[in-house]
Order: C-alpha cells, then structure tokens, then sequence
C-alpha cells in the first residue's frame, strides 16, 4: 500500500527533471549563439571601423590577459586584474599603433558608490582614449575619488592591452595594496 503512495510523486519528479533536461539539452545551441553574436557586436563597437574579428590563442606571460580578438586595424583584448574587492574584466579595443580605442569593464564587484564608478564614470574611463600607450594612476590618470585600488586596475589592463599590442613590456605590480 505505502509503494502505491510513492509512485505518483517519484513519477512526476522524474517528468519534471526529463522535460528540465530536455529544454536545456534544446535551449543550450541558442544560448551560445546569443552570446557569440553579443560578443560580436561588442567587439565591432569597441575597435571602429573593424571588418572581422578573429580569436588567437594568447601564448604570452602577462597574467592579466584573457583572450585576444584581431581585426585589420588592431586588437581587442579581453583583460583580468585585481581590484579593492574582486576581479575586474575589461574588454580593451587597441588600434594597431598601441592607442586606446575605447574600453568597457564587463563584470566587477568593487565597493558601490566608490569603485563601482568605473563602470560609468565618463571623465575617468575617457582618460584613457587616445593618450598614450602606458598608464598610470598619480602621473597620467586621476583616479576615482576614494577608489585607488580600483583607478589602478583599470589602469593596469589597459596598459597590459596596450602592451600586447606594441610588445612592451609592462610591471605586474601595479595594484598591489600597500594600506
């Protein structure tokens, strides 16, 4: 009598985990290509006037960079450092000569209000447009009021991208946390 009051929830539980199984076994292709075509469209936004893109295995030391997207006119580089509260990821687009095309942070968790700005902050990320090949926070670049750790990270990747693209060499030192 007690095997009769069982079968019915063990076979809608088993119901429930094939069509669960079956919709992400369906929905897994579409979720890849819609993150393939976001990436895309990032990387055409982040180095103007590229025709394609095309990803290299990146075989080189600097810890900091992730992935490498070459077009005809440069490079975008997907780059990882340490901020005050996490990582930071920041997709890089480098023009050939090493210059800065633009830039956008893609995940962090620094603190709100503080280090947070640099996902928005216009007057800081804009530093880093145009100017130069090599930054650092304190000679070349403000940083964020009250988010050093932070401006240096940010710091630190787009030089790092800069960096792959020119063949400098660039320290790794650049947001340790000296209090």
């Amino acid at each position: 009598m007690k095997q009769k009051q069982w079968l019915a929830p063990v076979a809608a539980l088993l119901l429930a985990a094939a069509v669960l199984l079956l919709g992400a076994t369906v929905l897994a292709p579409i979720a890849r290509e819609n993150k393939e075509q976001e990436l895309q469209s990032i990387l055409f936004t982040l180095l103007p006037g590229a025709e394609s893109f095309t990803q290299e295995e990146y075989t080189g030391e600097d810890e900091n960079i992730r992935a490498v997207y070459k077009a005809e006119n440069g490079y975008v580089i997907e780059t990882v450092t340490a901020g005050y509260a996490g990582d930071i990821t920041m997709l890089v687009g480098v023009y050939s000569d090493g210059s800065i095309a633009s830039l956008v942070v893609r995940d962090m968790q620094e603190t709100y209000g503080l280090g947070m700005g640099a996902l928005s902050n216009v007057d800081f990320l804009s530093q880093f447009l145009w100017n130069g090949t090599s930054f650092t926070v304190g000679e070349n670049v403000d940083a964020l009021a009250g988010a050093t750790v932070t401006s240096k990270a940010v710091a630190k990747a787009v030089t790092a991208a800069s960096a792959f693209v020119t063949g400098a060499d660039i320290s790794s030192g650049a947001t340790e946390w000296g209090g």
